[in-house]
């Protein structure tokens, strides 16, 4: 999949209200953005962590998806999140790799970055189901 279908998959969904946007494609990684706005910041300010969780899940379903391909529905069965570090403004970055690339589990590590900083450890595993007629 290329970045113009990537992020045409998020219009009218959770991606476009948190303005998740698909920056760069490659191999075995995912890579999008996020501003960090008043919608997805709690109420002292900061970066919400379910913003963060959010972003994660976002990009790594996207991401097995492209691995899984068009015949198959992915969808998240456990995710977690370590949020290391406070941000309140700007934008972050979050990239996908995957850690299991199994025909029915996926497992991806997601980093959620600002600048150089490590914000937010992530990692998803992901059920590939085929879609039914």
């Amino acid at each position: 999949m290329n970045l113009e279908s990537l992020n045409q998959m998020g219009e009218g969904n959770m991606l476009a209200f948190l303005d998740i946007k698909f920056t760069e494609v490659g191999n075995d990684y995912l890579v999008a953005t996020m501003p960090v706005t008043a919608k997805v910041k709690q109420p002292m300010g900061l970066l919400h962590g379910g913003a963060n969780v959010a972003l994660a899940e976002s990009l790594a379903s996207c991401a097995a998806y492209c691995v899984a391909g068009k015949g198959s529905m992915v969808v998240g069965v456990e995710i977690n999140a370590n949020h290391l570090k406070a941000v309140r403004n700007g934008e972050v970055s979050a990239k996908a790799t995957p850690v299991r690339l199994g025909s029915t589990l996926q497992v991806w590590q997601i980093n959620i970055t600002q600048g150089d900083q490590l914000v937010c450890s992530s990692r998803l595993t992901a059920m590939v189901k085929p879609i039914k007629a």
